[in-house]
């Protein structure tokens, strides 16, 4: 059991003991005039007031001096501390209470131990000599903390050790003249425990953070990081946090790698501030001195597959129905395998503005939506690009049945510059996008009225005419993978650069079985489709547009099995190519919250083939076992895969984790172990796991176990 169990008695007589305020109250059974000024006192001594409570046998009370003397089963309880002894001295006029032999135990964290001497002061401190303390329950001691003087603070929320040991398992793992530790959730300066690391790429990896508590609002973290095979970084976080305002600047700086001979750096900045309620100004950027330093230094696939660092500068305004942004935005590309004509345009400046204004004249909603932008890159074409596209629909129909129809007239215009002889310098566009949208929402009980079945059809019509856009540049247009997301967008294409003629319709149906006592939702069925009408001409160069006869479909379906088993399917199928060109399956055993096994397998024809497995799964009440296969059926090579152990109990934890992962965009792999011991109530030593194993194992979750 790794919380002590509670005393409701003492507990009442404590809340009695917070009334009290200043004032001491001293009651028991009996009390005999032993002497002048001397008083005897028998059966349920207690001494109670300031919010704290002692309780013994038996006493001595001097009355001129205010001191008293307590003996048998005493006991001392406040907000923070519980205190047992055979005899304690209470001095009244000093607020403090010294006890001889004795043992105590900290509820809020929940810790205990034991003391040769411990004294209570009026401060809400606490002074222990000859000190065993653990976090571990009654008859357990698998980690203690050795002490020649410990000084509790309840208001600072720490405590202050000198001549101290750690043991763990009966081994001595640390010693220092000094040390601090938490015995509430509040922060203070001071070392914390190193992180242990060891990988191919950089050997042996020691870090020591020390952090200072430098205001309530902000504070500082020094982090140095020796390796083997790299030599010393320095790393630094800033935190912050005011009024009106909140951020964050780290810096990283590794002098002479022994590997590459440089000097290698990464810095980043994040701030946010508020002008009011609808002024927001945020900055957000970070720089790199090298395309292989995450490579290097960080760790993991998500940060092997960075090409590009983001820098902007967020100037937006919140109103009601107006919404204006005002940025500044350029790009770092640390993978120098991408040709300068292939890197993204800076944005200096960028300004948009968004507008929504609903049940106008005649119960019609207006939009409008804007963009003024200049596009800056060191090749290719550049320029300004204002698009403006103001809309008015109407929306028809009583509640679970519309019809929406809409038209929109979208105008755009370059300034262009770095242009071929034969190009216009001018070019612009105008052209009217009408939409029909026509929807419902059926509803019925089935199974007697335990479950709540949904029927949600979904028809769109869109017609957009052609405008000859060859002679357009394309600076920030894409076409985005096709899903349920984009089914139902006008435009079949992401940015402004190219709107694609089309005279189409989009069909759904979506179905939903929802539990009506707990609202769980047990199936979800969705299916789409697009119907081209006539052939489209308008293209991306090099990609052509769709066809009169291809058509999209896209299906979805998540399926509550037998309460612990779920199906996740999605399926995306093109007629032109007749073939699918995107599945997703995802296959998950959920026992309950500590077991779990998921099967996963990803396609996307042309990109990518993936089979996932992944698992957690307690062994015992203590033990638990983790795991993940990522493998890419195209590449027939393995992408990140691991393996763990975790051992937890009520006062440690120990989890050992091997991995081996895709660290080079190139392909090349590294190998790494990660041990993490948590002494819990102290400090925690080794490297945390924590974050890529929640990004390989859906539904992980280290704190349920």
């Amino acid at each position: 059991m790794c919380m002590p169990p509670v005393d409701p008695e003492m507990e009442r007589l404590l809340e009695e003991a917070r009334g009290d305020d200043q004032d001491v109250l001293i009651s028991a059974d009996d009390a005999d005039l032993v002497r002048e000024g001397i008083s005897r006192l028998t059966g349920d001594v207690q001494i109670r007031g300031a919010g704290r409570l002692l309780r013994a046998e038996s006493a001595e009370f001097d009355s001129d001096t205010l001191e008293l003397r307590v003996t048998g089963g005493v006991e001392y309880r406040d907000g923070n501390l519980i205190v047992r002894s055979e005899d304690a001295d209470f001095d009244g006029t000093a607020q403090r209470i010294e006890f001889s032999a004795s043992t105590f135990s900290l509820p809020r964290r929940p810790a205990r131990g034991g003391a040769g001497s411990l004294e209570v002061r009026g401060d809400r401190t606490v002074r222990l000599r000859d000190v065993l303390y653990t976090s571990c329950p009654e008859g357990n001691e698998d980690w203690r903390l050795r002490a020649g003087d410990i000084r509790l603070d309840a208001d600072s929320g720490f405590g202050t050790g000198r001549n101290v040991r750690v043991d763990f398992l009966g081994v001595p793992i640390l010693y220092t003249p000094w040390i601090t530790f938490p015995i509430t959730d509040d922060r203070k300066s001071g070392f914390l425990f190193p992180q242990l690391r060891r990988s191919n790429r950089t050997g042996a990896d020691v870090s020591v953070p020390y952090y200072f508590n430098l205001a309530p609002n902000y504070d500082l973290t020094l982090e140095p990081r020796l390796m083997s095979r790299r030599g010393l970084l320095l790393g630094s976080e800033f935190r912050y946090l005011t009024r009106s305002s909140e951020g964050q600047a780290g810096i990283e700086f590794l002098p002479s790698d022994q590997v590459s001979g440089d000097d290698r750096r990464y810095t980043n900045l994040f701030h946010r501030t508020g002008f009011g309620e609808r002024i927001r100004l945020t900055v957000d950027g970070s720089e790199v001195s090298d395309g292989a330093y995450f490579e290097d230094l960080g760790g993991g696939v998500v940060s092997t597959s960075q090409t590009h660092l983001d820098r902007r500068l967020d100037v937006e305004y919140l109103g009601r129905d107006l919404r204006a942004l005002a940025r500044f935005q350029g790009y770092q590309t640390i993978d120098e395998q991408i040709l300068d004509e292939e890197r993204p345009y800076r944005r200096l400046p960028q300004f948009l503005v968004e507008g929504h204004w609903p049940e106008r004249w005649l119960g019609t909603d207006l939009r409008l939506t804007g963009e003024l932008v200049n596009f800056d890159r060191r090749v290719g074409v550049t320029g300004w690009r204002m698009d403006m596209q103001p809309e008015i629909s109407r929306r028809f129909g009583p509640p679970g049945l519309y019809l929406r129809p809409a038209v929109a007239l979208q105008h755009t215009r370059y300034r262009l510059d770095n242009l071929p002889e034969d190009a216009p310098r001018d070019p612009s566009r105008t052209l009217p996008i009408g939409t029909l949208d026509l929807g419902a929402l059926f509803e019925r009980e089935v199974r007697d009225g335990r479950l709540l079945q949904t029927l949600e059809p979904r028809l769109q019509y869109v017609h957009i005419p052609f405008r000859d856009q060859d002679r357009l540049p394309v600076f920030d247009t894409i076409e985005p993978d096709f899903g349920l997301v984009q089914l139902f967008r006008s435009n079949r294409y992401l940015g402004v650069d190219r709107v694609g003629d089309t005279d189409q319709v989009n069909l759904g149906l979506t179905t939903r079985v929802l539990d009506e006592t707990s609202g769980r939702e047990r199936l979800r069925l969705t299916l789409g489709q697009t119907r081209y009408l006539a052939d489209a001409e308008v293209g991306l160069p090099g990609a052509p547009p769709p066809g009169r006869n291809s058509s999209e479909y896209v299906g979805e379906l998540g399926l509550v099995l037998a309460e612990r088993w779920r199906l996740d399917l999605g399926q995306q199928w093109n007629s032109d190519l007749s073939a699918t060109t995107r599945s997703e399956a995802r296959l998950q055993y959920r026992r309950d919250d500590q077991r779990l096994i998921n099967l996963a397998y990803r396609f996307r024809r042309g990109a990518l083939e993936q089979g996932d497995v992944s698992f957690m799964w307690p062994a015992s009440e203590r033990w638990n076992f983790i795991g993940r296969y990522n493998y890419s059926l195209r590449e027939r090579a393995s992408l990140d895969r691991f393996a763990g152990v975790e051992y937890r109990s009520c006062c440690f934890s120990v989890s050992l984790v091997a991995r081996r992962y895709i660290s080079r965009r190139t392909g090349g792999s590294d190998t790494a172990i990660a041990l993490q011991i948590e002494l819990r109530g102290l400090a925690s030593v080794g490297d945390s796991t924590r974050d890529f194993i929640e990004r390989g194992i859906i539904g992980y979750d280290r704190d349920i176990f």
